[in-house]
């Protein structure tokens, strides 16, 4: 058997009765609809060998493996596994799901699957308890890394796309994650609210203000759809940044967004241990550059 087939060479051998059809999907796009026959093993589950053992025994028997559109690695992953647990003789459906349907052969419907949640317009409330925001800082032999807790916030929807918001940082809450050592942890804490890094005391809040979003062209699952702007404001300054961000809307009516942004913190008059700006610093060379990254959840405000 050639390492992939057409539709009609495979309807041939699944009359002949000399093949294991297998679906490489997820179980609810399986239940959703299917080619007459097949089986399921999703290639995305740890146990995949072990559903492929269960519905196919013999390592000798031909087995075809579709996905969807055969554009994606789902078959070509399977096709791997299977190969590599000692079957010896495997197929992919060229074209998938889709090749099948076309050539007009025999798919069993099921349970759709339901669409994709959209984002209703309007404005969403921050979720400070469900939301996080975690920092990391370092140099040259370590970092350090924690989390800036949110006080509040909003976003608002136009046509599927955040136009403006406003999220408040609580400087204050700022906290030491990595280090296990209550006296280190306590003295990192004091650091960096003091005037050396954030001078929480003059400066309890820190904002970042939306004002506006691009949608990026072509983004895939897992990556980022949305291109960000606007202004953050901390110690006073205010400067304007852009970063790409994963937003999406959920099930229940809420939003989740996710970004990592590295930032020059000399801009915001961030400047202990900067390189750039003191010399013969020793130990107490910090990067310019920290990272920051957002978990956010945000409901519909009623």
């Amino acid at each position: 058997m050639n390492a992939a087939i057409t539709a009609p060479e495979l309807k041939q051998l699944i009359d002949a009765g000399s093949v294991s059809l297998v679906d490489v999907l997820l179980p609810e796009d399986f239940a959703s609809r299917r080619s007459a026959g097949a089986a399921n093993a999703c290639v995305y589950e740890m146990v995949f060998l072990e559903r492929i053992a269960e519905c196919v025994p013999d390592p000798e028997r031909a087995v075809v493996v579709y996905d969807d559109s055969g554009t994606t690695q789902a078959a070509r992953t399977a096709k791997a596994k299977l190969e590599r647990a000692g079957y010896r003789n495997v197929a992919i459906l060229e074209g998938g799901l889709h090749a099948w349907q076309a050539a007009g052969f025999a798919v069993e419907p099921g349970t759709p699957v339901p669409p994709p949640a959209a984002a209703d317009e309007g404005v969403y409330s921050i979720d400070t308890e469900k939301s996080v925001v975690e920092w990391t800082g370092r140099n040259i032999n370590n970092r350090h890394y924690g989390r800036i807790a949110l006080s509040g916030g909003e976003v608002v929807l136009e046509d599927g796309l955040p136009v403006s918001g406003r999220f408040v940082l609580d400087m204050k809450s700022i906290t030491n994650l990595d280090l296990q050592d209550e006296g280190w942890r306590g003295m990192l804490h004091r650091h960096l609210k003091s005037e050396d890094f954030f001078d929480v005391e003059q400066f309890p809040t820190a904002t970042f203000e939306l004002s506006g979003a691009d949608e990026i062209a072509r983004a895939t699952p897992g990556t980022p759809n949305f291109e960000i702007s606007g202004a953050l404001t901390v110690k006073g300054t205010t400067s304007p940044i852009c970063f790409p961000a994963m937003i999406a809307p959920q099930e229940d009516g809420s939003l989740k967004a996710q970004a990592t942004i590295d930032l020059d913190r000399t801009i915001w008059n961030v400047c202990y241990g900067s390189g750039r700006l003191y010399e013969r610093l020793g130990m107490h060379l910090v990067n310019d550059l920290i990272s920051i990254e957002l978990f956010i959840v945000a409901q519909k405000a009623a």
